[in-house]
């Protein structure tokens, strides 16, 4: 390509910063890794999976979207809810578009209306997606959801989708597209994400535990990469320590004679091959760490910073 076909197809390009925001549970997680098409993001069916703001970047021939994934909007308690609620506020401010997420298949509730306030509130150009569609056995449910959610705010459109099945997931990435600025790309078309290897990795085991643990763990683990060794070219040897807040929440994490963990570990390291594309050697360690959600130490340890 010359460099005049280069500047001509520029004009024509759009890029930009997107975030996406909604309720705990509304779906986030599960679009960013069906947009990006690998898993980047930590999926599962407890509330407040997504502690740091997640790029994925979905390149396309006519423009490329980087979507920040925010933690869900929720009333903070802890020093991490109120960290990661700045993670949302940050978002926010540094955008061009804004993509409010929702779960169609479930009553409005408080959480909704404050979910609509922020981004009325940021004054951004807004694309309202209404989501688990799949759910729905008459999709005429969705009209009165469609009429009340216009009275609020004006949007630039709206898209009904099911993340987990990827129905009008493509639609939603050309009417994303369609309302970013002109510019050139903001990173090369092969990268998927700007989130390090190690920090994927850590929130694919946490996701495991999520699994794993169903709803005998309160919502108190983080997971930290401490090794992660290339050296040998047909395996990668990874660490990674789980933390925790009280002895009995590490035996729950273990599993009678060990086993739940070894399962967390077993599922973990089969996505881990999956992004890496090589055999991958994990071992993981619970430690206890007394009231850590409200150390603002090791929360920058665990890179849940606050103010940016």
């Amino acid at each position: 390509m010359t460099e005049g076909e280069a500047k001509a197809r520029h004009e024509d390009y759009r890029s930009g910063y997107v975030a996406l925001v909604g309720r705990p549970n509304a779906g986030k997680s599960t679009l960013l890794n069906r947009l990006v098409g690998e898993k980047i993001a930590a999926v599962s069916n407890k509330p407040q999976t997504t502690r740091f703001a997640i790029q994925g970047i979905i390149t396309r021939p006519e423009g490329q979207i980087v979507l920040v994934d925010t933690p869900g909007v929720h009333k903070p308690g802890y020093l991490l809810n109120r960290r990661m609620m700045t993670h949302v506020h940050n978002a926010l401010e540094d955008v061009a578009l804004v993509l409010l997420i929702r779960d169609a298949s479930a009553p409005t509730g408080n959480g909704d209306r404050f979910v609509l306030d922020l981004v009325k509130e940021s004054n951004k150009a807004a694309i309202l997606l209404l989501n688990k569609t799949d759910r729905l056995a008459d999709k005429r449910k969705l009209l009165p959801l469609i009429e009340w959610y216009g009275e609020q705010h004006e949007w630039q459109a709206v898209v009904p989708l099911s993340a987990r099945t990827g129905d009008m997931v493509e639609t939603l990435v050309s009417e994303i597209i369609k309302h970013l600025p002109a510019g050139a790309p903001l990173f090369d078309e092969d990268e998927l994400t700007d989130q390090p290897v190690r920090s994927i990795v850590a929130e694919l085991v946490r996701e495991k535990i999520l699994g794993t643990t169903g709803e005998e763990l309160p919502y108190v683990t983080a997971v930290v990469t401490e090794k992660y060794d290339e050296e040998r070219e047909d395996l990668t040897v990874i660490h990674c320590a789980i933390f925790v807040e009280r002895q009995s929440q590490k035996k729950i994490i273990i599993g009678h004679k060990g086993e739940r963990l070894r399962e967390t570990g077993t599922r973990a390291r089969h996505d881990i091959e999956r992004l890496l594309g090589k055999r991958v050697f994990l071992q993981l360690f619970v430690k206890v760490e007394e009231g850590w959600r409200d150390r603002p130490q090791l929360l920058d340890e665990l890179g849940i910073e606050g103010k940016r």
